[in-house]
């Protein structure tokens, strides 16, 4: 279930609640809410980042069959300007 940041609409108004963000967890099938759970004040739902995360660890997705499966090139540097191509 998403978790959801609201904060109020006035920053001068309402509770400790929601004068400072707070999050809720809802359905996507909810509405948004439009009132302050504590004080009634009306808050507005914030546009915030997500947390997505995939079964594939750092080094995997960095291997050279991995780079080269997804359309990539490898290049390593061999020093002095020169770039030797790897996948």
């Amino acid at each position: 279930m998403p978790t959801y940041e609201y904060q109020a609409l006035e920053p001068n108004a309402g509770c400790d609640l929601c004068r400072a963000r707070f999050e809720v967890q809802q359905s996507m099938r909810d509405d948004a809410l439009t009132a302050c759970p504590e004080c009634g004040q009306p808050i507005t739902r914030l546009i915030s980042r997500c947390d997505i995360s995939t079964q594939m660890s750092d080094k995997a997705k960095l291997s050279d069959k991995n780079l080269k499966a997804k359309g990539f090139t490898k290049l390593v540097n061999e020093g002095g300007g020169k770039f030797r191509k790897v996948t």
